[in-house]
């Protein structure tokens, strides 16, 4: 069976946040980075080539695939700040209402710039998930 292409790396989380050549898109990452490590209170680590992720867990599917990921990240695309609620969004319908404006899919927020949503909804959205992903996980 294939490995999963996203795995935990050493390269420098903050090196690839320094390379970001939007300087908005850089700026916001460099925020977000801090808003998650305070809400996680986990150190951050690369995951593949772009992917910023926060603790980790074990998955297995009824087809016998599995693999590692991370609890909560980001990544800085290009078109959107995409965070990764893993959980995804349901349990969170309270919290999401007095985010701001994002769209989602399936545990992906998408959000055009930081200034688009509340950062201390945002940071209890993360804080939240991140617990339910521990609590689910153990």
């Amino acid at each position: 069976m294939s490995q999963n292409k996203t795995r935990p790396n050493d390269r420098g989380v903050k090196k690839f946040v320094s390379g970001i050549s939007d300087e908005k898109k850089r700026e916001d990452a460099l925020s977000l980075l801090e808003l998650m490590k305070q809400a996680t209170k986990t150190e951050p680590r690369m995951w593949g080539d772009s992917l910023i992720g926060f603790g980790s867990y074990h998955y297995r599917y009824d087809s016998g695939r599995e693999g590692d990921y991370f609890m909560t990240g980001f990544s800085p695309r290009k078109q959107n700040l995409t965070i990764y609620i893993m959980p995804g969004f349901d349990k969170y319908k309270d919290i999401m209402k007095r985010l701001g404006r994002y769209t989602t899919g399936k545990s992906c927020l998408y959000i055009k710039k930081l200034e688009d949503v509340d950062l201390t909804v945002l940071k209890e959205l993360i804080r939240q998930s991140f617990t339910d992903m521990k609590k689910a996980n153990k």
